[in-house]
Order: structure tokens, then C-alpha cells, then sequence
């Protein structure tokens, strides 16, 4: 007979001594974009959306590869994510230099509801940033930095 599975009571005791890591990043992460999102919806957009919105504007015109490493996103949720932008009319998709290449770049409209999140993207920032403290988030962002270069191999 095969030995048993550690009980679920040991496991949820280990857990609550030493939360895992990537739980707890997930749980942040999405209360937070949820959080963001609230606020956003005015204007119909995700803070997600408005993320890459605001990658494209810094990079364009700039290829799905280069956009997805600085986002560190994989290409399929990228190629998803950018269908929505592109049906919305904010983003444009065109052949880049090869067949294999497709830039992407913002459309005026795609211009304009940048312009219109960024005061409601403020206010959610400001709030939050106040809640924490500057001492706080300047800790949190260097550990995130260090977690993302450590799990990047870098």
C-alpha cells in the first residue's frame, strides 16, 4: 500500500507558520487590481488594460515579444489581452519587418482613454500609498524586485 499523504492538518499548521509565497503574491495582487478596477470602471477599462495601454505608449511601436518580456507576461494571455484592447479600437496590430513579427502601437482613441484613466489610475495609487506609508512601500517594492529577480534567474 502506498504511504500516506501528510494530513491535511499538518499541512494547514506549516501553512499558517510560513505562508507560501506565491499564495500570498496572488491573494495581494489580486485584491489590489480589484481595488484598482473599481475605480477604473468608470471608463471602461482594467487596470490591466490600462498597464499595457501605458507599456505601448512607452515602447510603441513595439513588438507582441518585446511588450510581453516587459510586462513579463506569456504571449497567450498577452494575444488575449491585446484581441479585447483591439476590438475597443485602443490598440493597433500591424506586420512587423518578417511574417512572424506583429507590432502593436495605440490608436488616437486608445491615446485618449489613457488620458482619462490616469486621474482615476492617481487616485487609486495616492490611496493606497497613503495607507501604507512611504517607508513601507519603498520596503515592499525592494522585496518584490528582489522576489522577481530571484525567480527570473536573474
Amino acid at each position: 500500500m502506498d504511504q500516506p499523504v501528510e494530513s491535511i492538518e499538518y499541512i494547514l499548521t506549516q501553512a499558517s507558520r510560513q505562508a507560501c509565497v506565491c499564495f500570498t503574491f496572488r491573494k495581494a495582487a489580486r485584491a489590489v487590481t480589484q481595488y484598482y478596477d473599481r475605480l477604473l470602471r468608470p471608463i471602461g477599462l482594467r487596470v490591466t488594460q490600462l498597464t499595457l495601454l501605458s507599456a505601448i505608449r512607452i515602447l510603441e511601436p513595439v513588438t507582441l515579444k518585446k511588450l510581453a518580456e516587459a510586462t513579463v507576461m506569456d504571449r497567450t494571455t498577452m494575444t488575449r489581452n491585446l484581441d479585447l484592447l483591439k476590438k475597443k479600437g485602443l490598440v493597433l496590430l500591424e506586420p512587423g519587418r518578417d511574417r512572424r513579427e506583429r507590432l502593436v502601437s495605440l490608436t488616437d482613441e486608445g491615446r485618449e482613454r489613457f488620458q482619462e484613466a490616469l486621474p482615476l489610475w492617481k487616485a487609486a495609487q495616492d490611496q493606497i500609498l497613503e495607507g501604507l506609508g512611504e517607508e513601507k512601500w519603498s520596503g515592499l517594492r525592494a522585496g518584490v524586485a528582489e522576489l522577481v529577480a530571484l525567480t527570473r534567474g536573474k
